[in-house]
C-alpha cells in the first residue's frame, strides 16, 4: 500500500473516494437483501418439491402395494429422455431454469401388465419431473448462496475496511494540515516579533 501524502491534493483524493465509498455502499446493501430474500424463497421452493417428491414416493406405498409383485417387471418404465435448461438473471445472478422435460414411457402391452401399471407410470413420470426440478431448485439456491457470500464480503469490505480507513486517513491528514498551519502561524509571529526588536 502506498504511503499515505500528507497535503491538500491528498485530502481531497481521499475525501472523493470517501464520498464514491458512501455513495456505493447502500445499493450494494441492497443488492445484498435482495439475493437474500430471493435465496429465501429459493430455499422454500426447494423444501415444497422435496416434500411433493416425498408424498409422490408415500402415494405409491400406499395406493400401490403390488409393487411388491416381481413377476411384473417395471424397469426401466418411465425414463427421463431430455431436458433443456435456460438461465435467468436473478439480481445479477444467472440462475438456471428448465425450460422442457421429456419423460418416456416405455411401450408395454395393456393385455399382457396388469390395469394398475398405468397408475404406476403416470406416478413416476411426476415424480422424475418433480426430482429433476427438486435438482434445478437446489443448483439455484447454492448459486444464490455464493452470491450472498460475495456480495456480503463486499459490503464488509466497504463498512468495514475501506470507509474507516479513508476517514483515519482524511484525520491524519487534517490533524497533519493543521498542525503545519498552526506551526507557520507561530514562525510568523516569531519572525515578526523578531522584527520588531530589531
Amino acid at each position: 500500500m502506498p504511503r499515505l501524502q500528507l497535503n491538500k491534493s491528498s485530502q481531497a483524493r481521499e475525501t472523493a473516494q470517501l464520498q464514491t465509498y458512501e455513495r456505493f455502499l447502500p445499493s450494494l446493501d441492497l443488492k445484498r437483501q435482495q439475493l437474500m430474500a430471493e435465496r429465501a424463497k429459493e430455499q422454500a421452493r426447494l423444501r415444497d418439491l422435496q416434500s411433493e417428491a416425498d408424498s409422490f414416493a408415500q402415494r405409491v406405498g400406499d395406493t400401490l402395494p403390488m409393487l411388491g409383485n416381481e413377476d411384473v417387471n417395471l424397469d426401466g418404465l418411465v425414463r427421463l429422455t431430455n431436458y433443456q435448461l435456460g438461465l435467468e438473471n436473478v439480481v445479477g445472478t444467472r440462475l438456471p431454469v428448465l425450460k422442457d422435460i421429456e419423460v418416456a414411457v416405455r411401450p408395454y402391452d395393456p393385455m399382457v401388465k396388469p390395469h394398475w401399471v398405468d397408475d404406476v407410470a403416470e406416478l413416476l413420470h411426476d415424480m422424475l419431473e418433480v426430482r429433476l426440478k427438486a435438482q434445478i431448485a437446489k443448483e439455484r439456491v447454492r448459486r444464490l448462496d455464493k452470491a450472498v457470500t460475495t456480495i456480503t464480503q463486499r459490503v464488509n469490505l466497504f463498512d468495514k475496511v475501506l470507509i474507516p480507513n479513508t476517514r483515519a486517513n482524511i484525520k491524519k491528514i487534517r490533524i497533519h494540515l493543521n498542525d503545519e498551519e498552526m506551526a507557520a502561524v507561530v514562525r510568523s509571529k516569531i519572525a515578526k516579533n523578531k522584527r520588531a526588536n530589531q
